[in-house]
């Protein structure tokens, strides 16, 4: 942790740095520093939120120059998307007047609010699950079901990495990951932060859709992983991903079953048995919390004992 500790202290302004250090936070639980000019420096920390000092325009400033080495302009590519990835696969968003041109967003300027989110490498969370989405060493076609902050990325990511490697449950084969915002491999100058396997390949600050379709032309994966699906095109590429015979992993915004079946597309996928396995996650009683192991028929498999 004291490597990660650097990592996110090494970037945020002076003064906002020297309380956060008073803090004496245990970076392990640390989930996100929020700063918006003229509100109190906010912190995620242990799944409650912690107020802060009052930012002032210098802090945000100086924050962002660190951030982005003094070089907006450098990272203008990743900031049309809203979000810096930083050393360790550290996540910065940021808000502010967005810059147009030919009616597409080119750029942001004035910025107002930075959201740094850490990123969390939780190696074995999904110990649990394997035994439910996998049969004789092959893994099940698998979605992920949470709202936000209870750790499908987390869980997707050690998935991922598990699949890649090999373990008792599965056998280690090729994996391609569209990894659109940076979260699962964390990039930083092209290098993954996270470790996704051995056998993985991974498609950073790309599209969804045009991503699983590049990774199965290019690179042949078994196993393709994607998180926060719901766009209508993406949709249409996990069914093509389907047909050619790749197993899917993703993960999708919801709170249970009966509101999957509710929404948009996803009806239609659930109705057809499109994914063979439902993962739903809470944070009642803590954090990546399995609430229940669904089949493709909708019934309840998970007995909530570790193996």
């Amino acid at each position: 942790m004291k490597e990660q500790k650097r990592q996110i202290l090494q970037v945020l302004g002076k003064k906002i740095r020297y309380v956060v250090e008073k803090e004496q936070f245990d970076f392990s639980h640390l989930q996100e520093i929020r700063l918006r000019i003229g509100k109190p420096l906010t912190v995620l920390y242990k799944g409650r939120e912690k107020l802060l000092i009052t930012v002032e325009p210098e802090d945000l400033r100086e924050t962002v120059e660190y951030i982005s080495d003094y070089s907006l302009y450098a990272y203008e590519d990743e900031m049309r998307q809203g979000f810096i990835t930083i050393e360790g696969g550290h996540r910065v968003g940021m808000v502010g007047k967005v810059v147009l041109e030919e009616g597409k967003i080119k750029n942001l300027k004035y910025i107002s609010s930075i959201n740094i989110r850490i990123a969390h490498e939780v190696k074995g969370c999904a110990n649990e699950i394997f035994r439910y989405i996998t049969k004789e060493r092959q893994i099940y076609h698998t979605l992920i079901i949470s709202p936000p902050r209870c750790g499908k990325t987390t869980l997707l990511r050690d998935m991922i990495r598990q699949i890649s490697d090999g373990n008792k449950w599965v056998k280690g084969v090729p994996v391609g990951v569209v990894d659109e915002r940076s979260e699962l491999g964390g990039c930083y100058m092209g290098i993954a932060q996270n470790d996704l396997g051995i056998r993985t390949d991974i498609l950073d600050c790309c599209p969804k859709a045009d991503g699983m379709l590049m990774l199965i032309r290019s690179m042949s994966p078994q196993v393709i992983a994607v998180d926060e699906i719901g766009e209508r095109e993406e949709i249409c590429a996990i069914e093509y991903a389907l047909h050619c015979g790749c197993k899917m992993l993703a993960t999708a915004h919801g709170v249970s079953m009966e509101e999957m079946k509710r929404k948009p597309f996803f009806e239609q996928i659930i109705k057809e048995k499109r994914f063979e396995r439902y993962v739903v996650l809470g944070n009642e009683h803590h954090i990546g919390e399995i609430v229940g192991i669904y089949d493709e028929n909708g019934k309840d498999i998970f007995e909530n004992t570790l193996v």
